[in-house]
């Protein structure tokens, strides 16, 4: 599934070909995805000047001056596709602008596309629960210790729920995990504020190196302008198991909840 880094490389790779262009039309190849398109879709946005780009979580926004926000999730294969020689079978939604011509494609169709009132955002019901972004201001170790007091769930578990910290996902989590040098199987509320400083400065890095590298290609995820993410040839430990750690041990794989967590007990305490 595209993470935070695959979403905001895509908001990146988007702002230089939508941002203060006119959408001219929409045209919708099915009434779906996850959930239905938006009832009035195309005509609250044909017309309307595209004035800003933003993520949050894991969605990206596209800001209209109309007022309205188009609210997207990649889902588990999605991507934008910027100026197809052709539209294929899994581009459900193409917006077309004076210069462009944009397709949402995604062919397992888990994704989904919102039309909400940009005073609106803040409020709308998948965001109100969404602790900080990661690479904000609000998140820091003394959010962390605030939230992990007492808690004897994994460290893991706490920092893949989305209102602990918004947009994080299992393979950044595992890898900033080992960064930190924390087990992912540790009780949260036995974690030091001087580990917690260490882990949040490891998340910031792991996310930002992501972001640099274009994401992470897993299965069928690229970029808008086509090129596939590299930070998976950067990976320390997801995907490593039974290779041999730098500390002399060998990453091992545990399955929790169905997600695969990669690490090196050896280091990880």
């Amino acid at each position: 599934m595209p993470e935070l880094p695959e979403v905001e490389t895509t908001v990146r790779g988007l702002e230089p070909v939508l941002k203060g262009e006119t959408i001219t039309r929409v045209t919708l190849h099915r009434g779906d995805l996850r959930r239905p398109f938006p009832e009035g879709l195309g005509q609250r946005l044909t017309g309307a000047t595209v004035t800003g780009m933003g993520r949050r979580a894991k969605y990206g926004l596209i800001e209209t001056n109309r007022g309205d926000t188009l609210i997207f999730h990649l889902g588990m294969s999605g991507r934008w596709r910027i100026d197809p020689g052709e539209i294929g079978k899994h581009d459900h939604m193409v917006l077309e602008t004076q210069h462009h011509r944009l397709a949402l494609n995604d062919p397992r169709r888990f994704g989904s596309v919102d039309l909400v009132p940009t005073a609106e955002v803040a409020a709308w019901a998948p965001f109100v629960a969404l602790g900080p972004e990661p690479l904000g201001p609000d998140f820091n170790a003394a959010h962390l210790a605030r939230l992990f007091k007492d808690r004897i769930a994994p460290v893991k578990a706490l920092l893949l729920d989305q209102r602990v910290v918004a947009g994080l996902g299992n393979i950044y989590v595992c890898e900033a995990l080992y960064i930190a040098r924390i087990s992912p199987i540790r009780e949260a509320g036995t974690i030091s504020k001087a580990r917690l400083e260490k882990l949040v400065i490891a998340i910031r890095e792991v996310l930002e190196s992501a972001i640099r590298a274009g994401g992470s290609t897993i299965r069928d995820y690229a970029r808008p302008d086509g090129e596939l993410g590299y930070f998976a040839k950067e990976w320390r430990v997801y995907g490593r198991e039974g290779e041999p750690c730098g500390c002399g041990g060998l990453v091992e794989r545990r399955v929790d909840s169905g997600r695969s967590t990669f690490w090196c007990p050896r280091c990880q305490k």
